[in-house]
């Protein structure tokens, strides 16, 4: 049986590991280090929230979330940033249920009113298993600016 709970300060390890998973899943870079997770998810001003599946007491999923904002709806929602499903327990509706859960502790908090979430435009799993949840392309492309071209921005 799948038991899903918020997570607290002491599932940083076990929050990294999922998400260095992920990240080696789709390819990606080592991620972030414990500290900044702690820092910044359970600190005096936490940033993000998490909900964590497990089963036998073994944490088996994730779902990281923040805060968003549609000027365009003019009504707050959450932001997906991280949804990880061990691949032994895929299409068993463990990521359905941690998004339904991000959801309503989104919506107890501030009012969430949407989900939104970005994909690997090579993901085509994922964005099978997305839409069949009914999620839909918003129509934009997310773009970063970090470095030395953020620093750039402060220059004259």
């Amino acid at each position: 049986m799948i038991s899903y709970r918020s997570a607290v300060a002491e599932d940083v390890p076990v929050i990294r590991d999922l998400l260095q998973a992920l990240s080696d899943h789709d390819g990606g870079p080592e991620v972030g280090p414990a500290g900044a997770l702690l820092k910044h998810g359970f600190g005096d001003r936490p940033l993000f929230r998490a909900v964590l599946a497990e089963k036998d007491g073994e944490a088996v999923g994730l779902v990281l979330f923040y805060p968003d904002f549609s000027t365009m709806r003019g009504e707050p929602g959450v932001y997906v940033q991280d949804l990880f499903v061990d691949e032994r327990l895929r299409g068993q509706g463990i990521g359905r249920q941690l998004l339904a859960r991000a959801r309503s502790l989104a919506d107890a908090c501030w009012g969430a009113r949407y989900l939104t979430l970005s994909v690997g435009p090579e993901n085509a799993s994922a964005k099978s298993a997305y839409a069949k949840l009914g999620f839909r392309p918003r129509g934009y492309d997310f773009l970063i600016l970090d470095g030395e071209a953020l620093a750039s921005l402060e220059r004259p």
